[in-house]
C-alpha cells in the first residue's frame, strides 16, 4: 500500500513535472509549486509528511540562503514534518548548517533515482514515527494521573480502624505486591491506591486507573491491551492499552468484581505472562506492572459461586486492606466535615467562619450509607447554598428514607435470601431452574440455602 504525502516546492518546472512523474507511483500523493508562499497553505491544507525544498529560487544563485530562510518558516508552522533540500550546489558548510537549521537530508541535482527514492521513503516513515510518538504522548497523557498529587488526594482520619490502614500502608512502603482494596462504595479505595503507589518503590512512575465497572466486555481488549492501527474499522492509529502505558508504575483496577469470565481469563494471563498484545498483531509486550485492585462485593463469595476465578484472585490479593465504612470510624465525620467545608469555603470564595456544635451532631448521628463520598457532596452542596456567616442545622436535611437506608443496603444475607425465596416461587420449587434464574450452580445453590438456613 502507497503512503506518505509530499510536496514540492522548485522554480524550475522541469524539475517539478520529472520528481512527480517519479514519485506519484511510489507514495500516496504529490502536489507541487513554484511559489514558496504557498507552502503555509499546503501544510494547513495538504497535511504532507514530507517537504523537498529547492534551496535557490533565484537564478544564479547558489548561497542557499531562501532555502534557509523557508526552512525556517516551515519549522515554526510544523516542527515534525521532515524537509529535504533539493540542490545543485552541495558543500560541507552548507550541509552543516541545513541540518543544524532542521533539514533533514539533500537531494542533489541531478539525482540517483534509487537513492532518491530510499532517501523519500526514510523521510516518510520518519515523520510518521514522529506523529505516532506525539500520539502515543498524548494518550498517555490522557490516560494517566500524577501519583503525588498536591493534596487534593489526602486522606483524613484519626479513628483506631484507619490508623490501622496506615499502619498497613506503611509496611507496604518498601515492598511492590498486588494489593486488593476492599470496602463499599464511596469508602476512598481510590484514595488509599494512590497513597500505596506514593509510598512505593515505583512512587514516580505512572499511575494508571481504570474503572472496569464501566468497561464492557467488547471494549476490555482494546482499553486493556491496545490496538494496531487498522485491526478494526475505527483504528486510525496506533493505541496503547492501560497495562502498556502503566509499565514501570501502578495500573489500578477498580471494580474488579465486576468482569465476565472471559475478561477475568484474558487478565490472569497478561498477569501470569508479564505481557500483552495489542489487538491486530501478533507480537507480545513484555510488562512490568504493580496492580492494585478494587471492589465492594465479597469475591469469595463469588469464587463459591463461581462467578470469579480463584486462580486471579490469588493473583491480585498478595495483600488485602479492609477499608471501614464512615459509620464504624468514630469521630472521622468530624474531621472530614470540616476539612470539606475549609476546601470548598476556599473553592466558592464564601467566607463562611464555622460549622455550628448542632450541625456537626447532625452529621455524627447520620449513618452515612454513601460513606466519604457522600459527606463531600453534602458538605459542597451546603456550602454553596449557604446564606450566612455559619453552617448551621438546616443547612443539612436527610430524608427519614436516606437516614434509614444503611440497614436496608448492607444487608446482604436479607436480600440474598428475598431474592432466593423469590426465584424459588416463580420456578415452584425446582432447584435446577432455580439456579439458572439467580445466575448461580446448582452446587452455589445448596450452599446458600444451607447458610441461610432455608
Amino acid at each position: 500500500m502507497k503512503k506518505g504525502k509530499i510536496l514540492i516546492i522548485d522554480d524550475n518546472e522541469d524539475v517539478l513535472l520529472a520528481l512527480n512523474l517519479l514519485l506519484k507511483s511510489h507514495v500516496e500523493q504529490v502536489k507541487v509549486s513554484t511559489e514558496p508562499k504557498r507552502i503555509e497553505h499546503y501544510i494547513n491544507t495538504f497535511y504532507p509528511d514530507v517537504i523537498l525544498l529547492d534551496m535557490n529560487f533565484n537564478f544564479d544563485a547558489i548561497s542557499g540562503q531562501e532555502g534557509f530562510y523557508w526552512l525556517k518558516k516551515i519549522k515554526n508552522i510544523a516542527p515534525d514534518i521532515v524537509v529535504i533540500f533539493i540542490t545543485a550546489y552541495v558543500d560541507m558548510e552548507k550541509a552543516i548548517q541545513a541540518i543544524k537549521a532542521g533539514a533533514t537530508d539533500f537531494i542533489p541535482k541531478p539525482w540517483e533515482k534509487e537513492k532518491l527514492l530510499a532517501t523519500v521513503f526514510s523521510a516518510i516513515e520518519l515523520h510518521q514515527s514522529k506523529v505516532e510518538v506525539a500520539h502515543l504522548k498524548q494518550q498517555i497523557s490522557a490516560l494517566a494521573e500524577e501519583p503525588s498529587g498536591s493534596g487534593k488526594h489526602e486522606i483524613i482520619g484519626e479513628s483506631a480502624v484507619m490508623k490501622g490502614v496506615f499502619e498497613t500502608i506503611e509496611k507496604l512502603s518498601g515492598a511492590d505486591a498486588n494489593i486488593l482494596l476492599l470496602g463499599e462504595n464511596g469508602t476512598g479505595k481510590d484514595v488509599i491506591a494512590r497513597e500505596i503507589h506514593r509510598k512505593s518503590p515505583r512512587s514516580e512512575k505512572i499511575f494508571v486507573s481504570i474503572d472496569l465497572g464501566s468497561v464492557s466486555e467488547s471494549l476490555f481488549d482494546s482499553e486493556l491491551f491496545g490496538y494496531k492501527k487498522g485491526a478494526f474499522t475505527d483504528a486510525c492509529q496506533d493505541k496503547p492499552g492501560r497495562l502498556e502505558v502503566a509499565a514501570g508504575g501502578t495500573l489500578f483496577l477498580d471494580e474488579i468484581g465486576n468482569m465476565s469470565p472471559a475478561m477475568q481469563m484474558k487478565l490472569l494471563t497478561a498477569i501470569d505472562k508479564h505481557e500483552i498484545t495489542r489487538l491486530g498483531t501478533t507480537r507480545p509486550i513484555p510488562i512490568d506492572v504493580r496492580f492494585i485492585s478494587a471492589t465492594n462485593v465479597n469475591l469469595r463469595d463469588m469464587v463459591a459461586d463461581g462467578r470469579f476465578r480463584q486462580d486471579l484472585l490469588y493473583r491480585i490479593n498478595t495483600i488485602e486492606i479492609h477499608i471501614p465504612p464512615l459509620r464504624e470510624r468514630e469521630n472521622d465525620v468530624l474531621l472530614l466535615a470540616e476539612y470539606f467545608f475549609d476546601r470548598y469555603n476556599r473553592k466558592y470564595n464564601k467566607n463562611l467562619k464555622k460549622i455550628s456544635k448542632q450541625a456537626l451532631a447532625k452529621l455524627q448521628n447520620y449513618p452515612w450509607p454513601g460513606n466519604v463520598r457522600e459527606l463531600e457532596h453534602t458538605m459542597e452542596r451546603a456550602v454553596i447554598l449557604a446564606e450566612g456567616k455559619s453552617l448551621g442545622m438546616e443547612n443539612f436535611i436527610f430524608t427519614p428514607a436516606a437516614t434509614n437506608r444503611a440497614n436496608e443496603i448492607f444487608n446482604l444475607d436479607k436480600i440474598e435470601q428475598e431474592a432466593i425465596e423469590r426465584a424459588f416461587r416463580y420456578t415452584e420449587g425446582n432447584i435446577s431452574q432455580t439456579a439458572e434464574l439467580l445466575g448461580i450452580t446448582r452446587y452455589a445453590l445448596y450452599r446458600k440455602l444451607e447458610k441461610l438456613g432455608l
